[in-house]
């Protein structure tokens, strides 16, 4: 009898049907119906292509037929799938109406139809198609023996045509297989644009045979040769993502300016410039009076932009300060001749320049907003990074290029380097609900970007800063404006976190290489800990200008190992909030049981740190932590009564960021207990 009972118990399981709110869909879909049923995947689950598609479909789809495999176990029957109409009678059809490009304004829609016997996806293109599979892998569920899809119909389309992921590979140059890496990944997430910053002052990181010196004099032997440069781009094609380069000019200059000192502004044309090693803004600038400056970008672009077959080209453009302008005679005479009033005058005469270099070549240039100038040629797309200014709000360059008739892309509150709260990027909007844009303005505003600086980030680091939280970007820019549940975001970011980790991002692994490092192939546990409740400090301030780390410098501290978002910090605070609400005894123990956790990692790390010198920077945070603990338990249990002078003395310590790089995350909720 107990038997039949279990055999039903699991029958009424598999068959119960999901709720939208256990799927983890990110990006959530348009619109989605789930009905009551499911779709129950064996071995002998197979794909069929059908229509007009790229062939790029057949590797999509061989690679989502690996994963699934890969998660079920089930050795599927079907190996690569290569033609169209290969299997007709497989259970998953895809029919594909014509075949996609890789670009801007594509149609990326799909519909994905999810019965109890077959699974049909239909899309304009093959780059909706591969949208479709990725929510069809996400819509995976199991039970305690078998894994199936959840019948249900969805249709779906981007929000914003530009959904884009930078890389800048100057500061610290990233490996090929790192960057496909996180193509894989932002394909995963419905990312379709990857921006590739490849020259800055620290290093000029891309083959221009024309001119060896480039890389000779300004790579330290890191660059990518142009063969690797396409192999990049091919791969990204694959997986429907447009690759934008940028050449940052006329300044961020001090690597071409190692190689080619006479294109430089300074006055004695002999002066040797360096590659630099430090962080900041720099003053070496491109001659924008000489003649030859022009031609070696126009030797530059003539090698680049066939290399890159999409319609857009990056010139960078920004945090040119004009010191070296400002101090060379012949350029000022250069200014007065040509009746360029100042230096933003000039940068746009110098940027107009580069206008016909790429058009010949088929390219739209695109520079950060301080390329938008009043005579800046319309047809120039405004890439919008700086903060508020003048009481506008976090944004503002958007609205002004919209305004002014330029398609533009937003990155202000998208910088991942700042390592702000992932709720502050999720809560961005290109166009925010109070926008008073007019319809075509709107549609000038193309979408926007996640930039990914690396002064501090190494290969071995790089996933943890962008991973998992671009995921939220990604649905900021293709969700409904609607989808703003934080709650909701965090749950689905955490799954989408683990998939990410399928694809090879090394966002999760890492961090263990990095605690071995610091506990000297000791137990990492309470290192672990101790990290959940630590984030990098903020904003910049943990290369406090830009001398502290050097290109060089170690990066496998405890810093490195901490991430924005410290999953226990965000449940910290959800309890703090709960406890603060009702102070019942289900909630006193969810919030003692951190305590007591934070009072054990504390002595564990004294006892870690007696053979491991780089664990003694956070022993002062966790002793901290540690006795606030205490002292909040004994007030919580009524044990004492509460300290205020000593608590705050506790408090303050607690709030100390000079210890390791990091900051408690835990912080602002400690100060919500102790002034309650």
């Amino acid at each position: 009898m107990k038997y039949i009972i279990i055999l039903l118990f699991a029958a009424f399981v598999s068959n119960a049907q999901v709720k939208k709110e256990q799927l983890n869909l990110m990006p959530w879909p348009q619109n989605i119906n789930l009905t009551a049923g499911n779709f129950a995947i064996n071995k002998n689950f197979k794909i069929n292509v059908t229509g007009n598609p790229n062939s790029r479909i057949f590797a999509g789809a061989t690679n989502f037929l690996r994963r699934l495999d890969g998660r079920t176990g089930l050795f599927f029957g079907q190996g690569f799938i290569s033609k169209i109409n290969q299997t007709p009678t497989a259970e998953l059809q895809i029919n594909c109406v014509q075949a996609g490009n890789i670009g801007l304004n594509q149609d990326e829609s799909y519909k994905l139809e999810i019965q109890e016997n077959k699974i049909l996806i239909t899309a304009a293109s093959d780059l909706g198609a591969l949208h479709a599979l990725e929510t069809l892998l996400q819509m995976l569920q199991n039970d305690s023996s078998k894994y199936y899809f959840p019948t249900a119909t969805i249709s779906d389309t981007p929000r914003f045509t530009w959904r884009g992921l930078m890389i800048d590979v100057a500061r610290h140059f990233q490996p090929v297989d790192v960057l496909k890496r996180n193509l894989d990944a932002m394909a995963a997430v419905k990312l379709n644009v990857f921006h590739w910053h490849l020259t800055d002052d620290q290093g000029w990181r891309i083959q221009i045979k024309k001119h060896p010196k480039l890389t000779d004099l300004a790579s330290d032997g890191l660059f990518y040769t142009q063969e690797e440069i396409k192999s990049v781009v091919k791969y990204a094609g694959e997986r429907g993502i447009l690759v934008v380069p940028e050449i940052d000019v006329p300044g961020h200059a001090s690597a071409i300016l190692t190689a080619y000192p006479e294109m430089g502004s300074r006055t004695n044309a002999s002066t040797l410039y360096e590659i630099e090693r430090n962080a900041g803004i720099f003053n070496p600038t491109l001659d924008p009076s000489n003649p030859k400056t022009y031609q070696l970008l126009s030797d530059i672009f003539d090698e680049v932009c066939p290399l890159f077959p999409g319609a857009y080209f990056h010139i960078g453009g920004d945090e040119n300060e004009g010191k070296d302008w400002d101090a060379n005679p012949k350029i000022q005479k250069f200014k007065k001749k040509n009746k360029l009033e100042t230096n933003h005058d000039l940068q746009t005469y110098f940027t107009m320049q580069l206008v016909p270099m790429l058009k010949k070549h088929g390219k739209q240039l695109m520079g950060w907003e301080e390329i938008m100038t009043k005579d800046m040629s319309k047809q120039a797309i405004i890439h919008s990074w700086k903060g508020p200014n003048e009481g506008l709000p976090a944004g503002h360059s958007v609205a002004a290029a919209a305004k002014n008739g330029y398609q533009t892309v937003l990155s202000n509150g998208y910088y991942l380097d700042l390592m702000q709260s992932v709720n502050d990027h999720y809560l961005n909007d290109p166009i925010p609900h109070n926008s008073t844009l007019t319809t075509e303005e709107r549609a000038r505003i193309l979408g926007g970007e996640a930039t990914m600086w690396t002064e501090l980030v190494t290969p071995a680091t790089l996933d943890s800063r962008i991973w998992p939280r671009t995921a939220a970007i990604a649905e900021r820019l293709w969700s409904s404006q609607d989808i703003v549940d934080l709650e909701s975001m965090h749950n689905r970011m955490n799954a989408t976190s683990y998939r990410l980790e399928e694809l090879g991002i090394t966002h999760i692994k890492n961090k263990d290489v990095i605690l071995r490092n610091i506990s000297n192939n000791q137990e990492i546990k309470a290192l672990a800990d101790f990290s959940n409740v630590c984030e990098p400090l903020k904003i910049y301030s943990r290369n406090a200008g830009g001398t502290e780390y050097q290109m060089y410098s170690p990066l496998t501290l405890f810093a490195d190992a901490c991430t924005p978002d410290a999953i226990d910090a965000h449940n910290f605070n959800k309890a703090t909030d709960n406890y603060l609400k009702n102070k019942n005894s289900e909630n006193k123990r969810e919030l003692v049981a951190f305590f007591q956790k934070w009072i054990a990692t504390n002595k564990d790390l004294v006892q870690l740190g007696l053979n491991a010198p780089l664990v003694q920077p956070i022993l002062p945070l966790s002793k901290s932590l540690s006795e606030i603990s205490q002292q909040l338990i004994a007030t919580i249990e009524n044990k004492q009564a509460s300290n205020s002078s000593k608590m705050n003395e506790l408090l303050e310590k607690c709030n100390s960021k000079n210890h390791a790089d990091v900051e408690l995350a835990v912080y602002k909720s400690l100060k919500k207990l102790v002034n309650n």
